[in-house]
């Protein structure tokens, strides 16, 4: 049976708001054209399967930027989760085990008040 552990708020927070800012890079990054330069399109069967791209317009200097502020935000986030206090007082046998729980927790905001 997996541990159970006490996992402080901000850390929860953290993780959780990773979990947001990931979610929302991805999705970006699926509506946003293939190449952030403009690129003509091409199609190549050379390879072990055939490989298709449309011409590319290119990233437009926000889109550029709005990816550029996700990317930041989630470095600073993964470092506060990695770094955190918590993790000092884990034993090194729990820790996988305990950071893998912390990834798969609930949002806070589907859990029932403490």
């Amino acid at each position: 049976m997996a541990a159970t552990y006490d996992f402080p708020s901000d850390l929860l927070a953290g993780q959780e708001e990773l979990h947001q800012v990931r979610a929302e890079l991805l999705a970006l990054l699926k509506r946003l054209p293939w190449s952030v330069e403009p690129l003509d399109g091409f199609s190549d069967d050379h390879g072990w399967r055939k490989v298709e791209r449309p011409a590319s317009p290119g990233w437009t200097p926000d889109e550029q930027a709005e990816v550029e502020k996700l990317r930041e935000r989630e470095r600073e986030l993964a470092v506060f989760v990695t770094c955190h206090r918590f993790w000092s007082d884990i034993t090194p046998t729990e820790k996988v085990d305990a950071r893998m729980t912390i990834k798969h927790t609930q949002p806070t905001n589907n859990r029932p008040p403490s």
